[in-house]
């Protein structure tokens, strides 16, 4: 099997590698909330450093704007939290496999941690089963880590729980740490808000959602079958596009407005759920998507603190 870490590199240019990590620690300095730590020194300040840590009376003395740094700034852990029930096994927009999009995820995400130095920790689990890979900063450890939740996926998995997902993690990491959550576009429900709650007061959180493919969309037409993955049903013939429902392009188009209008109140309210609990969310529908979304998620939550 090929090198995740290097299948990540060679999707990420340099220059959003630069920007990544920086962008990365500013989310460290809301990880390790103040500079509790020991002071480290002084560098000149760079454009996407904090204004709060310029040292204002050493810029005078340097003539330049000078940023202080603390040892603190050095290493955190980044926790995957993967989501590996059955309803991974659906299909996104993209067409590819959900849980293809979250290991697509999972790797850039671990890519882009091991550049700034920190250590990659993974918890995958589902209703019965859970992984758990401690923190750790080698390639080769990484590797295995992303490697152990690829061998979770199938098709036949026990069904989706976010909260035994979030519930192992609040006890396997009791110190703060940045929290990437994989799963699906709707999670987490609103049985999960007190679970979430304690999470992004313990940790930082990110929530990365794979969306579902429509059955009305162009590519569920050429499908040769839809099947619902949790419960097993095939979509009637006559339910998709070209399919000879009664009423033709109009109830068609009725069914499509009413279908999409569902999904946005979903979204709407799983984004409210999350801000409601000031926990950066994002939403993507494959794999290409993952750089640039996870980019923007990072540059909207540092403009947000």
């Amino acid at each position: 099997m090929s090198s995740r870490l290097a299948l990540a590199r060679s999707r990420v240019s340099l220059p959003l590698v630069r920007r990544a990590v920086g962008l990365l620690s500013g989310r460290h300095r809301s990880v390790l909330t103040g500079h509790g730590q020991d002071f480290d020194d002084l560098r000149p300040y760079e454009v996407g450093d904090e204004v709060s840590d310029i040292d204002w009376l050493s810029s005078a003395r340097a003539g330049e704007p000078v940023i202080r740094r603390f040892a603190h700034e050095s290493s955190v852990a980044v926790v995957l939290l993967a989501d590996t029930g059955r309803a991974m096994s659906a299909t996104a927009p993209s067409g590819e496999t959900k849980h293809a999009v979250i290991d697509e995820a999972a790797a850039t995400v671990a890519y882009l941690a091991r550049a700034r130095g920190d250590r990659v920790a993974l918890i995958a689990a589902d209703a019965e089963r859970c992984v758990h890979r401690p923190a750790r900063g080698s390639a080769n450890e990484i590797e295995a880590t992303l490697r152990a939740l690829s061998r979770q996926w199938a098709a036949d998995a026990p069904a989706s729980d976010i909260g035994n997902l979030i519930g192992r993690a609040l006890k396997a990491f009791p110190r703060r740490s940045l929290m990437v959550l994989l799963t699906d576009e709707t999670q987490p429900r609103p049985e999960h808000d007190a679970l979430l709650k304690l999470l992004a007061v313990q940790h930082e959180v990110m929530v990365i959602g794979v969306e579902d493919m429509s059955a009305l969309s162009d590519g569920a037409a050429a499908a040769p079958s839809l099947i619902d993955i949790a419960t097993g049903s095939v979509l009637p013939r006559f339910l998709r596009p070209g399919g000879g429902l009664g009423g033709g392009k109009r109830l068609r188009e009725r069914l499509a407005l009413e279908a999409s209008r569902a999904v946005a109140d979903r979204r709407a309210a799983v984004d409210d759920r999350l801000l409601r609990r000031r926990v950066a969310g994002m939403r993507v529908g494959g794999s290409a998507d993952v750089v640039h979304s996870l980019m923007a998620l990072l540059g909207r939550s540092r403009h947000a603190r």
